[in-house]
């Protein structure tokens, strides 16, 4: 048995693994999926208050306080941010890290900074501090309503406050996987960040790769292949 954490991404939340959750759990498999202050169930809690490092404790208490070890620490989209701020606090925690189709940061860097201005002008600002994203392709027309319902805006400062890590990914005792949706449209937000993030993890021997052929949202649309990718790194 292998302890999973997931962490989801901008404008969603834990639901949005509960296909993959079923199916590594009826594989034997322990599976958290920590979700994310003031966005999708926890929406209630948003406030301008709510940055990066909120998110961050979310899941390092999440792992602390259930005990969890020797995890498979996986960050989809921003989350990918989340899970490398993590490190901090619970890297001696973790067996294997896995970014699916996300952000991979270095130190000082930021969600907006990995934009660039063209992609931060297609994201639709609300109110001073919320940010409304993207619409997304779904292969089920009902499963795109049923995410829809549960969209939620998300707080600006998790996208400008910077990540700390003090030391390069490759440097950690840990294993490592990228995961790409090869699908994507190519103007999607943050599609060449991830792509610069598949392309790195492709060519270096510190990291492992995989792809799925898919869009962005690939544990809604091949939750069965993401399940086996993953049940096959446990």
């Amino acid at each position: 048995m292998t302890t999973f954490v997931l962490v989801h991404g901008a404008w969603g939340g834990a639901h949005g693994f509960r296909h993959v959750r079923r199916l590594l759990r009826s594989r034997q498999h322990d599976v958290w999926t920590p979700s994310l202050t003031g966005v999708g169930e926890r929406i209630h809690l948003s406030s301008p208050q709510v940055g990066l490092s909120t998110h961050i404790r979310d899941v390092v208490n999440h792992v602390l306080y259930e005990d969890l070890d020797q995890i498979v620490l996986v960050g989809f989209s921003y989350g990918g941010f989340v899970v490398t701020g993590a490190l901090e606090h619970i890297a001696e925690r973790v067996a294997h890290l896995v970014y699916l189709d996300a952000f991979v940061p270095g130190n000082g860097e930021s969600v907006w900074s990995h934009l660039g201005r063209a992609a931060r002008s297609k994201i639709e600002l609300g109110q001073d501090w919320l940010v409304t994203g993207p619409a997304r392709g779904y292969d089920s027309p009902a499963e795109g309503e049923w995410m829809a319902a549960r969209r939620t805006t998300h707080p600006q400062g998790c996208f400008t406050e910077p990540v700390f890590l003090s030391q390069p990914l490759e440097r950690y005792p840990f294993t490592r996987t990228y995961i790409k949706a090869t699908q994507a449209p190519e103007d999607d937000i943050g599609n060449d960040a991830f792509w610069r993030a598949a392309r790195h993890a492709k060519e270096s021997p510190a990291w492992r790769y995989q792809e799925i052929a898919t869009n962005h949202v690939v544990a809604n649309n091949r939750p069965e292949e993401l399940a086996r990718i993953l049940a096959e790194i446990a």
